[in-house]
C-alpha cells in the first residue's frame, strides 16, 4: 500500500502520519512532524544549484517591479475607465501598491521569522494573483485603490521572506554574489516591461494587463512551490510572543554596524529614484530626445544590469567593506563632476547618459555590498531585519526622490547634486558603522552592538 499522508493538527507545524517503514503491518503509524510550510506532497526538497536559486529568487522579487512598470502605459486608459477627473490621480494606482508594501514589511518580518520562508512566499504570490484578477471586475476607482493596497501587502510578504531566504543560506561575499546576480536580472524589468504592457495593450484592452500580471505571477509561484524548500531551519524559529518580536527588532536597532549599512539603501534608493523620476523631463523636455528616450532608459538599465553581473564576481575580491565605502566615494565624484560641468554650460544630453550609466557601478557595489555587510550579523533575525531595512528604504527613499524630483529646475544639476548628496549621505552612514575607519579588511569585521 502507498504511503497515506493524513493532516491531523494545525498550530505552528503541520503533523501528518504515514506507514511506519520499519512495519510489515500497514494499520500501524508512526507521527512525522513536519514544519509550517515545508510540505508539498513530500517532505525533502531537491536541493537548488545557485543558478536556479538565482533565478527563481530574481523572479520572485520581479512581481514588485511588475506591479507598477508594466501598467505604466495603460494609466490612461484606466483613469478613463473609471471617469477619474484628475489626470493626477490616475498615478494613485501606483502610489496604493507602493504605500502598502512598504509600510506592510515589518508585519511579515516576525512572521517569517516563526513560520519560515515558504510559507510567506506562497501565500503572498496567492494573494497577489487573487488581487490581479479582482481588479479587472473592480467597480469604482476607490475599490481598485483598496485592491491594489492588498496587493502590495502580499508583495510586502513575497520580498521580506526572500531577502530573508538568501540571508539563510549564503553570508559575507557569497550573499553579495548572489544579491548582484538577482540584480542583474531584476534591472531588466523597468526596462522591458512597459513595452511588454505597451504591446499588450495594442492586442487589448487594460484589463489584459491585470490577466498578464496574474500569469506571470502564477508561473512563478508554481516553480516556488515546486523547487523552493523552508531554509530557516526549525531551531532557529523565534517566539511569536510580544517578548519575542520586541527582542528581534531590538536585535536590528541595537547592532550599531548592522543598522547604519542597512539604512544606506534608502539613500542609494533615493539617488535612483530622483533619477528615474527626473528622466522624462531631461530627456524628452530639456535634450529634446522624444522618440530616443527609450533607448536612454534601456542604456540606463542594461549598464546596471551588466554592472549587477560584473559585481557578482568582483565584490568578494575587493571586499565589501571596500566595495561598499568606494561606491559611496565614487557617487558624489562622478554627480558633482557632471553638475559642474552641467554649470559650465557643456553637458550635452549624451553626456548625461554617460555619467548616469556610470552611477550605475556605485549605485550596484552600495546595494550589494551594503546589504550583505548589514545582514551578515543578523542571521538570527533575517525576515525581521530584511522588513526593517526595506520599510526604511521604501519610505525614506521614496521621500528623498520626491524631494530631488521637486528641485527640477529646467536642468541636470539639481538630479546631479541630490544624487550626490545622497552618496554623501551613504558615505556618513559607513563612517558611523565603522567608528570612523574606511576601507577595513572582510576578516576583521565582527558584529558590535551599539
Amino acid at each position: 500500500m502507498s504511503s497515506e499522508l493524513m493532516t491531523m493538527h494545525l498550530r505552528d507545524s503541520l503533523y501528518f502520519r504515514r506507514p511506519s517503514k520499519n512495519s510489515d503491518d500497514d494499520n500501524k503509524y508512526i507521527w512525522q512532524t513536519i514544519p509550517w510550510g515545508d510540505w508539498r506532497g513530500s517532505v525533502k526538497f531537491p536541493e537548488l544549484s545557485k543558478a536556479e536559486f538565482v533565478a527563481l529568487l530574481a523572479s520572485l522579487t520581479m512581481v514588485e517591479a511588475l506591479s507598477g512598470d508594466i501598467m505604466l502605459p495603460a494609466l490612461p486608459d484606466i483613469g478613463a475607465a473609471f471617469a477619474v477627473a484628475n489626470p493626477n490621480d490616475r498615478s494613485l494606482v501606483l502610489m496604493a501598491f507602493g504605500l502598502a508594501f512598504g509600510l506592510a514589511q515589518p508585519v511579515f518580518g516576525p512572521l517569517s521569522d516563526r513560520y519560515g520562508r515558504r510559507l510567506p512566499i506562497l501565500g503572498g504570490m496567492l494573494a497577489y494573483i487573487a488581487c490581479s484578477l479582482a481588479s479587472v471586475i473592480a467597480p469604482s476607482f476607490e475599490v481598485l485603490l483598496a485592491i491594489r493596497l492588498v496587493q502590495g501587502v502580499a508583495a510586502a510578504a513575497v520580498k521580506v521572506a526572500v531577502t530573508a531566504t538568501v540571508r539563510d543560506r549564503y553570508e559575507g561575499a557569497e550573499m553579495a554574489e548572489v544579491t548582484s546576480l538577482m540584480s542583474s536580472i531584476f534591472l531588466l524589468v523597468p526596462v522591458v516591461m512597459p513595452s511588454v504592457g505597451q504591446v499588450l495593450l495594442l492586442v487589448g484592452t487594460w484589463p489584459l494587463i491585470f490577466y498578464a500580471m496574474a500569469g506571470i505571477a502564477l508561473v512563478i509561484g508554481a516553480w516556488a512551490f515546486f523547487r523552493l524548500g523552508n531554509t530557516l531551519r526549525p531551531e532557529n524559529r523565534r517566539p511569536l510572543t510580544f517578548t519575542g518580536i520586541a527582542e528581534g527588532f531590538a536585535l536590528v536597532f541595537s547592532n550599531r554596524r548592522a543598522f547604519f549599512y542597512g539604512i544606506t539603501n534608502m539613500f542609494l534608493l533615493g539617488a535612483v529614484l530622483g533619477m528615474v523620476f527626473t528622466s522624462q523631463q531631461i530627456y524628452v523636455e530639456l535634450y529634446g530626445w522624444g522618440v530616443w528616450y527609450p533607448l536612454a532608459m534601456l542604456a540606463m538599465g542594461g549598464s546596471a544590469s551588466l554592472c549587477s553581473l560584473v559585481a557578482s564576481q568582483v565584490l568578494g575580491r575587493i571586499g565589501l567593506r571596500r566595495s561598499a565605502h568606494g561606491g559611496m566615494l565614487l557617487l558624489p565624484l562622478l554627480t558633482f563632476t557632471g553638475a559642474a560641468v552641467a554649470l559650465a554650460g557643456g553637458l550635452p544630453g549624451w553626456g548625461y547618459l554617460l555619467v548616469c550609466c556610470l552611477c550605475a557601478i556605485p549605485l550596484i557595489a552600495g546595494f550589494a555590498s551594503g546589504g550583505a555587510l548589514s545582514m551578515q550579523p543578523l542571521g538570527a533575525v533575517a525576515a525581521t531585519a530584511a522588513s526593517v531595512f526595506g520599510l526604511l528604504a521604501q519610505v525614506f527613499g521614496t521621500a528623498f526622490s520626491y524631494v530631488i524630483a521637486q528641485a527640477y529646475d529646467g536642468s541636470p544639476v539639481p538630479t546631479l547634486v541630490g544624487m550626490g548628496i545622497m552618496g554623501i549621505c551613504g558615505l556618513g552612514c559607513c563612517l558611523v558603522a565603522e567608528n570612523g575607519r574606511l576601507f577595513g579588511r572582510d576578516d576583521a569585521m565582527v558584529a558590535v552592538p551599539a
